[in-house]
């Protein structure tokens, strides 16, 4: 195995901690280590880039309007899009998936005209929990793929599927736009519903009486 994945897979919790059980959400576990990893460079394997370690970023709460959060088809994958132009990708794992990863394989791309372009490829070491994507552009359709590299790899055995999800990244004035325009909309609806009732009290209370009633002759 290349010397990076055996730094990666050093990383994992020691098998005396698989007892403890895992925390429930999606934060790690108080004691979890840095988060190892390595942003490759296209067209390169897992020998290039530059390895670099992040703190788990704890208690993070996805919360509106500062932050719109996607999650994948397995609900295991989450992306917290941030209004600064940066995205938080969190997942989880159940602890018998937790004890058999070796390392995640992290996938980028966006979504052109034509075809799909990547943006960028990140090798994270078993002990990671959550990456930070910064510098997102507004209107771009993004696909993030996470993928499970085991301990031992069986030249017979299948990959991992891949958990992606997808987002585009809205621009702040065009979701403030939408906000001030739906409120705008409703008050409108509400307006004319008034007038519509007010119009017809008018028409049932008012303009009958004059139309409605016969003349009083005089007789001489």
């Amino acid at each position: 195995a290349p010397p990076l994945l055996l730094l990666l897979a050093a990383c994992t919790p020691p098998p005396c901690a698989a007892a403890s059980p895992t925390p429930p959400g999606w934060e790690p576990a108080p004691d979890a280590p840095w988060c190892p990893y390595k942003v490759l460079p296209e067209g390169t394997e897992a020998g290039g880039g530059r390895l670099c370690f992040r703190t788990p970023a704890r208690g993070f709460r996805c919360q509106a309007p500062g932050c719109v959060a996607h999650a994948s088809a397995g609900h295991s994958l989450r992306a917290g899009v941030l209004r600064n132009h940066s995205v938080l990708l969190q997942w989880r794992l159940a602890p018998a998936e937790a004890r058999r990863v070796r390392a995640f394989a992290l996938n980028c791309s966006w979504r052109g005209t034509y075809t799909r372009f990547p943006c960028e490829r990140v090798l994270l070491g078993a002990s990671c929990r959550d990456y930070l994507l910064p510098d997102v552009h507004d209107g771009v359709r993004y696909r993030l793929c996470l993928q499970l590299l085991p301990l031992r790899a069986e030249p017979t055995a299948a990959s991992e599927p891949a958990e992606c999800v997808e987002f585009v990244a809205e621009p702040p004035g065009m979701r403030e736009i939408v906000v001030a325009m739906t409120a705008v909309g409703g008050s409108i609806c509400v307006m004319l519903v008034v007038i519509c009732l007010l119009v017809a009290y008018i028409t049932e209370n008012l303009m009958r009486p004059a139309f409605g009633r016969p003349g009083l002759r005089r007789h001489p």
